[in-house]
């Protein structure tokens, strides 16, 4: 066969093979990675002899590192420490330093004692290992459903680790190869490699997002482009400066852009994790059919006494002294030290220094890119197919049935908002309006400032673990059409929209009772209520439904509903808090939180107002007289 059509088949097997392994993995709600590496090595040499990643040369040493950079660069525009907690921002900030030190200092002692590797060789190995894989972090989260708390730390460590980690690495396989363990020069090349990488990551992302600000006439896709071209580029530019500086800069690239908030952001991470979804499929499978499985035997009880060593005894050593004080339960704390799966940079650096070390003339370049590959198969297998019941033991998954999104924060989500974070219920709410949003911020709920058809956000928002969509926009046709898409892509268990049944044709009622529920009741006017809520024409108050008065109460409750006057916002049962459904059925015992509309003469309506509505006295005394107007 042709050489070039060789490589055309090599290229387009990768291609096939990784996007196959995602959809299977998909199916089989596996960690992707686990498919990745077993089809990698089945369709390499060492399986079936399909995939010989050696055709491409010099080719492989320049994907890997443009393919790293746009995986990197992807992970930085998808951080939110901006929006972290004191302790989860202070977690992360050690683990990226503190436990970076101990996890080098212990394996590179586990790869020496234990796996009898030469000092140079065994610091070698503990440079590669300091880096998670936040490719495969984010993934194995969402399938647990851990704490959103956990998934912040755990993916913020990943994305900050992995250029840290890697340059780490570079600087350590430069001194071995000069034979100079000089460890001062050490230090002061990592610093050069990391203050360039994040200068220039810094300006070109102020830079970038202000043209993309003045270029308003560029179209979405032309944007895209734009910034891949910009990732690369810097990327360069940043080697050409001071070599493997780029992996920061590539970083620091995504974390500017996202802090900038430029225009377009959600097609824009959409597009690139698309092509991160690609690099990440494509790399893996052809690194892993580049390795030997030979090698990885050939490393004996020695390597995976090594890996064992990295895995329960180094890595809880690090999780346990990066969160002292932190506020963490040990139950958190014993999960965070059981997830740390290797990934791709720690495959691609491995690779590309068995390459090196061997050119050098220097022998372990086979057994170091082994004994790296052997943590990531051990670390993603281990860790990822037991992550689950280590969660159910430990008690940190979320609660599926608790938490709320709320979309729209306008005035009648925000006071939802507030109730429900009196009640001590989870809530986030998302708005595409920075005035709604800065008012939500400024009334202490946590906010995305987004559409919430970007799936990212909802999974950021933790849709896959709250209990409750509520999509309560002013325009009932956009509520529908988002609680659809929402029960389609995510099914969360309970989805409500603010819609009035009200003229609704049959057709439209059954396609909206498909699993969707009407919020508050069933002709609700969100329109009407913001305007009410701003006027301040409103009070809110709470009662508990008696056996004795059941019957009266409720046909009073419904009267008043459906004349308009009162809109039921709240269901308690059991000291368990509910949105109210437009259908529910109350029973004795229940409280509902209320809102009566009470109408002002003109000449005592106040001017509109902007600040949010005093309700927290009302719920912290609970257990108001239920007013009874004359009807």
């Amino acid at each position: 066969m042709d050489h070039n059509l060789q490589i055309m088949v090599l290229v387009v097997l990768a291609v096939v093979a990784g996007i196959g392994a995602q959809v299977l993995a998909s199916v089989l709600r596996l960690p992707s990675i686990v498919l990745l590496l077993t089809v990698g090595i089945g369709f390499g040499p060492s399986g079936l002899g399909w995939l010989h990643p050696q055709l491409l040369g010099d080719g492989l040493e320049v994907l890997v590192p443009l393919c790293v950079a746009l995986i990197l660069f992807e992970g930085g525009l998808t951080l939110e420490l901006q929006r972290s907690e004191a302790e989860v921002t202070r977690s992360i900030r050690n683990l990226v330093t503190i436990g970076a030190v101990i996890t080098l200092v212990g394996a590179t002692l586990a790869a020496h004692w234990s796996g009898e590797f030469p000092w140079p060789i065994a610091v070698l190995y503990g440079s590669l290992v300091v880096v998670t894989g936040p490719t495969v972090v984010g993934p194995l989260l969402r399938q647990v459903g851990a704490e959103r708390k956990l998934g912040a730390i755990l993916e913020g460590e990943g994305i900050l680790i992995d250029p840290l980690g890697a340059i780490l690495a570079v600087v350590v396989l430069n001194l071995v190869l000069n034979h100079d363990l000089d460890p001062w020069s050490g230090l002061i090349s990592l610093g050069t490699r990391l203050g360039v990488g994040t200068l220039i990551g810094w300006i070109a992302g102020w830079g970038l997002s202000w043209f993309l600000r003045q270029a308003q006439f560029l179209s979405d896709e032309l944007r895209n482009l734009l910034v891949l071209a910009s990732v690369w580029g810097t990327f360069t530019l940043s080697q050409v400066l001071v070599s493997e500086s780029g992996l920061m800069t590539a970083v620091m690239l995504g974390i500017t852009l996202r802090w900038a908030e430029i225009p377009g952001e959600r097609v824009l991470r959409r597009f690139k994790g698309q092509l991160s979804t690609l690099a990440i499929s494509v790399l893996f499978v052809l690194l892993a059919a580049d390795l030997s499985v030979s090698s990885m035997v050939a490393l004996g009880w020695g390597g995976l006494v090594t890996v064992l060593c990295l895995m329960f005894i180094v890595r809880p050593l690090s999780v346990f002294v990066s969160t002292w004080n932190s506020g963490l339960r040990w139950q958190q704390k014993a999960f965070l030290a059981w997830i740390a799966p290797r990934g791709i940079v720690a495959a691609s650096v491995a690779s590309l220094f068995s390459i090196s070390l061997t050119n050098g003339g220097i022998n372990g370049g086979d057994a170091i890119k082994a004994l790296v590959f052997l943590t990531i198969l051990l670390t993603v297998f281990g860790q990822g197919l037991t992550a689950k019941l280590w969660a159910n033991f430990l008690q940190v998954r979320a609660h599926g049935n608790s938490g709320v999104i709320i979309v729209g924060c306008n005035p009648l989500g925000r006071l939802l908002g507030q109730l429900l974070h009196q009640w001590g219920e989870p809530v986030v709410m998302i708005d595409s309006n920075p005035t709604y949003c800065h008012q939500a911020q400024a009334e202490g709920l946590t906010v995305f400032v987004s559409s919430a058809l970007n799936s990212e956000v909802l999974r950021q928002a933790g849709i896959e673990n709250l209990g409750t969509f509520l999509a309560i926009t002013s325009n009932p046709e956009v509520n529908r059409v988002l609680s659809q898409r929402i029960r389609e892509e995510f099914d969360p268990p309970r989805v409500l929209a603010a819609f009035s049944r009200v003229n609704q044709s049959s057709n439209d009622i059954t396609e909206l009772s498909q699993g969707i529920e009407a919020a508050l009741s069933q002709s609700l006017n969100v329109k009407d209520w913001n305007e009410y809520i701003t006027a301040d024409s409103i009070r809110l108050g709470e009662v508990t439904l008696t056996a004795e008065r059941l019957e009266m109460q409720l046909a009073h409750l419904l009267a008043l509903v459906k004349s308009e006057k009162l809109l039921p916002l709240l269901w308690i049962r059991q000291e368990t808090v509910r949105v109210v459904q437009g259908d529910v059925e109350f029973q004795a015992g229940d409280q509902i939180v209320y809102l009566l509309h009470t109408p002002k003469p003109d000449f005592l309506l106040p001017s509109p107002v902007t600040r949010p509505l005093e309700i927290k006295t009302v719920l912290a005394n609970a257990h108001l007289s239920f007013v009874e107007p004359k009807t």
